[in-house]
């Protein structure tokens, strides 16, 4: 995988009908992680894909990030997510009581484990466990196309500091080309786009617009 930062493509906008066809399209712009947005309906009040959506994109020789916004993820998702091809499995610190043991689940599955936060919690949570990830919402999780909550960047900042140097900080809500590149300088290294790159007729070119914002931050 090429060094940071990185644009996540989330296929939650993405047409399904063509979903094989649009991922390709942002993989030839360059892409190597998608994002794959999981909602229960509880956690978070939308409904979403599920673990066929990963089968779907097994073999195209990307790495594929699940985002699992669903509560006790630990009790089925996370296995079935990792039979179906995720790379990485992220779950949400406010979803479970047990988080220490689902990131360590994530692990024997033989997946990346991440930690995702909403925007009113804490940072200080990372101090008590071990992640690879970390992801920071900069909007409220369940809907897609929200605009970037003020103050993220503050928060940002403050998580790259706290977090080890090898953890991978990744933000997701509000990325866009304004976006992407004062992410990027507050500490960001892999940002999501959905709808900014998904929601236009040109996903590859958004694509490439996103990462070169990023890129010159």
């Amino acid at each position: 995988m090429s060094g940071f930062p990185q644009v996540a493509p989330s296929i939650l906008s993405a047409d399904f009908g063509v979903l094989r066809e649009q991922v390709s399209l942002v993989q030839e712009a360059g892409a190597e992680v998608i994002h794959v947005d999981i909602m229960d309906g509880h956690f978070v009040p939308p409904l979403s894909m599920g673990p066929p959506a990963c089968e779907a994109l097994r073999g195209m020789g990307l790495h594929l990030e699940v985002h699992l916004m669903v509560e006790h993820p630990e009790t089925t998702q996370i296995a079935a997510f990792a039979e179906a091809g995720a790379g990485t499995i992220i779950i949400h610190a406010e979803a479970t009581p047990a988080v220490d043991y689902a990131l360590g689940l994530i692990r024997d599955h033989g997946c990346r484990a991440g930690l995702a936060v909403n925007p009113a919690t804490p940072t200080d949570f990372y101090e008590e466990v071990e992640v690879d990830l970390a992801l920071c919402m900069t909007v409220n999780p369940g809907w897609g196309g929200q605009g970037f909550i003020p103050g993220s960047l503050e928060k940002i900042a403050r998580m790259r500091e706290l977090l080890p140097e090898q953890t991978v900080l990744e933000v997701d809500g509000g990325i866009d080309e304004s976006t992407a590149g004062p992410a990027v300088a507050a500490g960001a290294q892999r940002l999501v786009a959905g709808s900014a790159v998904f929601g236009t007729d040109d996903p590859a070119a958004a694509y490439r617009a996103i990462l070169a914002a990023a890129q010159s931050r």
